[in-house]
C-alpha cells in the first residue's frame, strides 16, 4: 500500500476537487494551499539530497594525510588488536589458502579523545586503502529515507572511488555509530530504524570475493547503547577496547606532541606524565598546546616546567578567572580547601603539591596533588579515605562556621560516585547486589549510612587539627598559594607538639 502511495494520491485528489465544485465550494484556497504543501515537501526533499550531495563531495574531497600507527601513542594493545585484524585485509593470499573469511567492520569501543579517529586513518594508511569518514549525526534527518540513501551513497562511493584510484580496498570511518546503531525498541519504526536496516543490509551485502572489498571502521564511546544486529559476528567481527592511556603511553603521547616544540633543557615530561593520570590522548595535546600559549604569554623562547604544570590545571580545570570575591568568602574557601588539604595529608602523606585560593574554571580555590602510581583497583579502606578527603571542606566549614555552603556540592557529587563504586563492587553492608534492582530509598539509605559515619570521622581528624587551619589561613589568604612543602611544615610542626 505504501508504495502506490503516490499514485493513490494522484487519483484521489481529482475526485475530491470535482466534489468541492459539485456542492458550491469554494476549492481555490485548497488549490493553493496544496500547492504550497507541494512546494515545502519537495523543497524539503531537495534540501536534503543537496546536504547528502554537498557531504559526498567534502568526502571526496578529503584528503588523507598520511598517518602510520607508530605516530599514535599511548595505545598499544589497541594498535596490536587492530593491526592483526587488517592483515586480513592485507595478506588476502594467505588467508584465503587457510578458508579465513575477511573481517567486515571493526568497532573501536572507549572514552572521547582517546585517537579512534586517528586509529581508523592509520588503518587506511597501513592497508593502502581509500578512505572514507562520516559521523553517525550525518545520516540522522526527519525526511523518511534520506539516511538510508546516504548509506548506500556512502558504499557506492568507496567501491567508485577504489576503483578509480585503482585500489583494491577502501575503508568507511563511521564516528558515532550509537546515532544511527542504537537498540530499537520494538515499537513505531523510526527514521535512523530504516538508516540502521540499511547498514546492516549493506554489511551483509560484504563478499570476500569482490573488488574492492569493503572494510567498516565505527567509533563510539557508547558500546552498551549499540543495537545487537550490529554486534553480532559477521558484521563487526572485532571489538576492540581503545582506552585511557597509563603512564608509559601518556609519556609516549608528550613526546610525540613535544616534537615540534621548544622544550627547555631540564623539563621532566615522565613527571608531567604521572601528573596527568587519567588523561586522554586529546587532552594530553592540549596540554602540550596550553603550555607554548603560557610560554608565549611570558615572551619566553622556550617551554619550561612550570608552564606544563599551569596547563595540566587549565586543562583539568579551566582558565583563571577574574571573580571577585568578598573577605567572608576568601576566609571560607580558605579554610574548606585546607580541610581537603589536611584530610588528603592524613590519607595519603606527602600527597599534597599545592593549596591554592584563585578562581579557575567553576572552583573558587582547589588542592593540587603530587602524582601518585597509576592505580586500577581499589580497596574499601582506599575509597574511604578519597570520600573523607572530598567531605573534608564541608567538615572545615562547619568547625568554623556552624554550617556549609554550595561550595561543597561537587564534593558531595564526587562522594556519591565514590559510594556507588563501593555498592557495585560489594564492599559495603549489602553484600554483593545487582545495583540496578535498588530502590531510590535504597540508595539514599546508603548513602546516608556512609557518608554521615564517615563525615563524623572527618570532623575527628579536623579537630584534632585545628591548630593547621589557624597557622595557614593567614599564609593563604596573603599569598593565595600555599606550595605542599611549606604546607606539609606547618602541619608536621602541629602533629610534633
Amino acid at each position: 500500500m505504501m508504495k502506490y502511495s503516490k499514485e493513490i494520491a494522484i487519483g484521489i485528489l481529482p475526485v475530491l476537487i470535482a466534489f468541492f465544485i459539485y456542492v458550491g465550494q469554494n476549492v481555490v484556497p485548497i488549490l493553493l494551499l496544496g500547492l504550497l504543501g507541494f512546494t515545502v515537501v519537495y523543497a524539503a526533499r531537495g534540501r536534503g539530497k543537496l546536504t547528502a550531495l554537498s557531504s559526498q563531495k567534502r568526502r571526496s574531497e578529503e584528503k588523507l594525510i598520511p598517518l602510520t600507527f607508530e605516530e599514535i601513542g599511548g595505545q598499544e594493545r589497541a594498535k596490536q588488536e587492530l593491526v592483526e585484524a587488517l592483515d586480513f585485509l592485507v595478506h588476502q593470499e594467505k588467508i584465503a589458502k587457510l578458508g579465513i573469511r575477511p573481517l567486515k567492520g571493526i568497532l573501536l569501543s572507549g572514552p572521547p579523545g582517546t585517537g579512534k579517529t586517528l586509529l581508523a586513518k592509520a588503518a587506511a594508511q597501513y592497508t593502502d586503502s581509500i578512505y572514507l569518514a562520516a559521523s553517525g549525526s550525518e545520516f540522522v534527518e526527519m525526511y523518511v529515507g534520506v539516511g538510508a540513501g546516504r548509506i548506500r551513497d556512502l558504499f557506492k562511493e568507496a567501491r567508485t572511488k577504489a576503483n578509480k584510484a585503482k585500489k583494491s580496498s577502501a575503508v568507511i570511518f563511521i564516528d558515532e555509530i550509537e546515532v544511527i546503531g542504537g537498540k530499537r525498541d520494538g515499537g513505531q519504526q523510526r527514521e535512523y530504524d530504516q538508516t540502521l536496516n540499511q547498514l546492516l543490509t549493506e554489511m551483509d551485502g560484504i563478499y570476500a570475493n569482490e573488488s574492492p572489498r569493503i572494510l567498516l571502521i565505527a567509533a563510539t564511546n557508547r558500546k552498551e547503547m549499540l543495537d545487537s544486529a550490529l554486534l553480532r559476528p559477521g558484521r563487526f567481527d572485532r571489538h576492540i577496547g581503545v582506552e585511557l592511556p597509563d603512564k608509559k603511553g601518556r609519556l609516549h603521547i608528550l613526546n610525540i606532541h613535544a616534537k615540534n616544540k621548544p622544550i627547555r633543557t631540564g623539563v621532566n615530561l615522565e613527571r608531567i606524565a604521572s601528573e596527568s593520570f587519567g588523561f586522554s590522548g586529546a587532552q594530553l595535546e592540549s596540554v602540550m598546546n596550553e603550555a607554548a600559549i603560557y610560554a608565549m604569554r611570558e615572551n619566553s623562547e622556550t617551554i619550561a616546567e612550570q608552564h606544563l604544570s599551569m596547563a595540566i590545571d587549565k586543562v583539568m580545570m579551566g582558565e583563571k578567572t577574574d571573580r571577585e570575591t568578598s573577605k567572608e568568602e576568601r576566609e571560607r574557601i580558605a579554610l574548606h580547601e585546607l580541610g581537603h588539604a589536611i584530610m588528603a595529608e592524613l590519607m595519603r602523606p606527602g600527597s599534597v603539591s599545592q593549596v591554592a585560593l584563585s578562581p579557575r574554571g567553576q572552583a573558587l580555590g582547589y588542592v593540587r596533588h603530587n602524582p601518585q602510581q597509576d592505580q586500577y583497583l581499589y580497596t574499601k579502606q582506599f575509597l574511604n579515605g578519597q570520600i573523607m578527603i572530598a567531605l573534608g571542606g564541608a567538615a572545615a566549614e562547619e568547625m568554623f562556621y556552624g554550617d556549609r555552603s554550595t561550595g561543597s556540592r561537587g564534593d558531595f557529587e564526587q562522594s556519591m560516585n565514590i559510594v556507588k563504586t563501593l555498592v557495585e563492587s560489594g564492599l559495603t553492608e549489602l553484600g554483593i547486589i545487582d545495583s540496578s534492582m535498588m530502590t531510590k530509598e535504597g540508595w539514599a539509605s546508603i548513602n546516608r549510612s556512609i557518608l554521615d559515619e564517615l563525615m563524623l570521622q572527618t570532623k575527628g581528624l579536623l579537630e584534632t587539627n585545628r591548630e593547621v587551619f589557624i597557622k595557614s589561613l593567614q599564609t593563604l589568604l596573603r599569598e593565595e598559594t600555599l606550595s605542599g612543602d611549606e604546607f606539609r611544615k606547618l602541619f608536621s610542626s602541629n602533629t610534633a607538639a
